[in-house]
């Protein structure tokens, strides 16, 4: 999960070029028969199992468990072989190139931001009928709604299967707080902090070299020792802010961009301003220069609080500090952004049923729950939200006190699924940049969204 802030900028052009020819591949697909009864030939003889292709992205623990995953898929399905392509860096760009090589793969991680895309260009495979007779997974309360089929569906069609849930919450080093007699903040997210008392708490956990904090005469905002707090600047961790403000990234009448008006600017410069105006905050370039993350800093005492998604946990737990997490502050309420890359079957798979009976396999409970448990997930199942189910995957010595909260009640009450719309890929080259011009204090955050947006809404309009 932690590649979801590392999307390829892919244009309309790349795509074109990409799926040239990907209809008659699809047509072949579709004239195909698919295997019979389960390693049965003609003849009668036991045929090889089925090679199907699953392409996809993650660092070490998603990588372990996807492999481990297809041990036990393959006792369940032995006539199914499952070759996994992990694809840790540069994924958009490696898996266009192979479809434009035509070998694409037959099942893949799909990210959100490119999803309806994919399906605008038909690369996906359509799942509908299969996911609607399945008796688990088409049962009504299976998975979290409406959510799901408000991610996964196209003119009430499914193209893929959300592999969970994720969302940007607080990570904070409890040492720090602990010896600054500050109190935490809390997974509650009727305790959550309102963004005064967020940027205050921001203040007096940030102090230079000196002793000095921002405010205090002679404070060196050039030599900081500890930063009260890091809160990321791309499309995920934006949005959260964005939403606790009542703005929209997306208007859902026209389906255009709504980062420019007023509810949306307001937040984004709130976000700037933690580094600009109210100097807590570290730029990307002191971050660079000090080499390293913020799971580093968080734990060698250099930053007291990380914003970052709930994936973070499966290594944020592994730090020599007390870790503590808690619901995101909010300038009108909390909120948070509901996020998470799909798991899907391409159209153009000459083996259609095994590609499915795999994606399926992956929106299992057994699939799901070894990822939660580590931290890298939060579950889109309603299942695993029971007390029952929840008691299945909290962990100790991975899910701090008080955990389940965040999964129970802040994401479900106030989290806000964005999936981009068709042609974000090429739109975010203009939107992207606009925006760094604000956290730099080029810009202010009205004037570089009045002068992006129109022109990113005519990149979505004509695609």
């Amino acid at each position: 999960m932690q590649q979801l802030n590392r999307t390829n900028k892919l244009t309309r052009r790349d795509f074109l070029r990409a799926t040239a020819g990907f209809a008659g591949m699809a047509a072949l697909a579709a004239c195909a028969t698919p295997s019979g009864a389960p390693g049965a030939s003609a003849g009668g003889a036991i045929a090889a199992p089925v090679e199907i292709t699953f392409m996809g992205w993650g660092g070490t623990e998603e990588d372990e468990g996807v492999r481990a995953a297809i041990d036990v898929f393959q006792e369940e399905e032995p006539n199914i072989q499952v070759t996994w392509l992990h694809t840790p860096e540069n994924y958009g760009e490696k898996f266009l190139a192979n479809i434009a090589a035509g070998n694409p793969p037959d099942t893949a991680f799909i990210g959100s931001d490119i999803y309806r895309t994919f399906i605008r260009d038909g690369v996906l495979m359509d799942i509908t009928d299969q996911l609607k007779a399945d008796d688990l997974l088409g049962a009504a309360d299976y998975f979290i709604e409406p959510q799901e089929s408000e991610r996964c569906t196209q003119d009430a069609k499914w193209y893929g299967i959300g592999s969970c849930w994720v969302a940007p919450h607080i990570y904070y080093n409890a040492d720090i707080f602990a010896e600054a007699g500050i109190e935490p903040p809390s997974n509650n997210p009727d305790e959550a902090w309102d963004w005064d008392h967020f940027v205050e708490v921001a203040k007096q956990l940030t102090v230079d070299v000196n002793g000095n904090h921002p405010g205090d005469a002679g404070f060196d905002p050039d030599n900081v020792d500890r930063f009260g707090v890091h809160w990321p600047t791309w499309w995920i961790p934006v949005h959260s802010i964005i939403a606790s403000n009542d703005g929209l990234w997306i208007d859902p009448d026209t389906g255009l961009l709504a980062i420019d008006q007023p509810e949306a600017t307001q937040a984004i410069q709130a976000l700037a301003d933690l580094v600009l105006v109210h100097q807590v905050m570290p730029q990307a370039t002191a971050m660079e220069a000090l080499g390293m993350t913020n799971t580093q800093m968080l734990e060698n005492g250099k930053l007291a609080m990380a914003i970052d998604g709930s994936w973070a946990l499966a290594w944020m737990h592994k730090i020599n500090a007390t870790l503590g997490t808690a619901a995101l502050p909010g300038l009108k309420h909390p909120a948070t952004n509901m996020q998470a890359h799909l798991h899907s079957a391409l159209a153009a798979t000459e083996h259609p049923e095994e590609a499915w009976r795999w994606v399926r396999f992956l929106a299992t409970p057994f699939y799901q729950t070894q990822f939660c448990k580590i931290g890298l997930w939060l579950p889109s199942q309603t299942a695993l939200m029971t007390d029952d189910g929840l008691n299945t995957w909290i962990t100790e010595g991975v899910h701090p006190e008080g955990y389940r909260q965040i999964a129970t009640d802040f994401v479900t009450r106030f989290g806000h699924v964005l999936y981009q719309p068709v042609g974000w890929n090429e739109a975010s080259g203009i939107i992207t940049p606009a925006m760094d011009a604000v956290w730099i204090g080029d810009q202010t955050a009205e004037e570089a969204m009045a002068a992006a947006v129109p022109q990113a809404n005519e990149i979505l309009t004509n695609s």
